[in-house]
Formats: structure tokens, C-alpha cells, sequence
């Protein structure tokens, strides 16, 4: 794609102010506004998608629950946890959603194969998995052509909060992470460097912009 692929670090923030500042940069982008993906990790929230069904937060506990607008059911994000949100123009990219989410997927797999993890998607559940256990989540909304939300990556983190929920609506669904997979603490700015690497290789950019993290929240 001719236009740049911007790129935010924001580090750790609560998830309302960005979700916010995602439907807004949504809804006052223009049709040159470059394409933007913003990695970060959030403080401990569940969010619940469209779908959602209430009896999939089975004990939130002082976690809060989130009430979101992006595909999917219940998700847990917290530290140790890399969250790329896609601001992306679908209808520009001449891509359709599937295939848009085949190719974040892909991005996934390779990221984790360089860290010497073998992965899968599945054509039925949205994400990655390893042996079974899903390491990656994807939420996507379209409106009028923009994606925003985007994927979730199980790195270095505490997995108990899943056991209070259903992830994504399947109940006993293990979830896994990277730093279990390599059996050692990894440096997650090193994840979202090849993370970056990744998404700017199967998204077909040309080229890619480092960007000020501060967004307007």
C-alpha cells in the first residue's frame, strides 16, 4: 500500500480511554488518513463483545467488566499481555474481513515460530492456538469500511483471571502463553518489535512510521 503504516507505543493504560480514542480516530478519519496499529498492555479489565452472553463472566471478582463494541464474546486483558489494535481501512486495502483476519493470524503463527513456538488458527474459532491452548485473541469491528480493535497475545502474564470467565464464550477453554512455551521471562517490547515486523510484512505495507505514543484519550 502507498500510504505509511503508523505505529504507536503507549505502554500501559486503562482500556476505556483507548477504546474511546479507537471510535474516534474511526469516525473523523479521512480517506488518505494513513493506516495506524497501536501496541500496548492494559490494566486488568474483562471485556464482553457484541455477542457476548452474560453466563460466561462466571466470577469477575474486583476485575470490572467492560461492555465493548468489537466481535467476539469475553475476553480477559492485564500485564504481560500485548494488545495491537488495527486502524486500518479495510475498504481501501481491497481486502475482505476474512481474509483480513487470515492474514493478522499468519502474523501470529510467524511471530511465534520465530521464538521457536508451533501454532495454528482455526477456521471455526478466531485466534491462535498451540496444542490445543489459545495463546492469541482477535475482535475485529467494521464500520463504514475501518477496522479498529484488534488482537490479544498471551506473553508473560497472570492466567487466573480466565478461570472467571469463559474465554470467548467456550467453557474450559485452556489458555496458554509464551513465556510457558520457551520456559523463560521474556522482554515484551521485543514481542511487539516482532510483532510490528510481522503484521507490516502480511498487511502488505510499503512502508512503516514510528509514531508519538501519546493519543488523545
Amino acid at each position: 500500500m502507498g500510504l505509511p503504516l503508523g505505529f504507536r507505543e503507549l505502554g500501559q493504560v486503562d482500556y476505556e480511554p483507548v477504546w474511546h480514542a479507537m471510535q474516534r480516530f474511526t469516525d473523523t478519519r479521512a480517506v488518505d488518513t494513513p493506516d495506524e496499529i497501536w501496541l500496548l498492555e492494559h490494566c486488568p479489565v474483562f471485556t464482553q463483545g457484541q455477542a457476548g452472553k452474560a453466563e460466561h463472566v462466571l466470577f469477575p471478582g474486583d476485575i470490572p467488566v467492560v461492555q465493548v463494541d468489537r466481535g467476539g464474546q469475553v475476553t480477559y486483558h492485564g500485564p504481560g499481555q500485548l494488545v495491537a489494535y488495527l486502524l486500518l481501512d479495510v475498504r481501501r486495502s481491497g481486502m475482505g474481513v476474512r481474509e483480513l483476519v487470515s492474514r493478522i493470524e499468519r502474523s501470529l503463527i510467524d511471530l511465534l515460530a520465530s521464538y521457536g513456538v508451533s501454532a495454528n488458527a482455526k477456521p471455526d474459532a478466531p485466534g491462535v492456538y498451540v496444542d490445543g491452548a489459545k495463546i492469541a485473541s482477535l475482535g475485529l469491528r467494521v464500520r463504514n469500511g475501518r477496522c479498529f480493535h484488534g488482537l490479544a497475545l498471551n506473553v508473560d502474564m497472570d492466567l487466573q483471571p480466565f478461570q472467571r470467565i469463559n474465554p470467548c464464550g467456550y467453557a474450559g477453554l485452556a489458555m496458554t502463553q509464551l513465556a510457558d512455551q520457551i520456559g523463560g521471562a521474556l522482554d515484551i517490547s521485543e514481542v511487539s518489535a516482532r510483532l510490528r515486523e510481522q503484521l507490516f510484512k502480511h498487511l502488505d505495507y510499503e512502508q512503516q512510521q514510528s509514531l508519538a505514543g501519546a493519543i488523545v484519550c
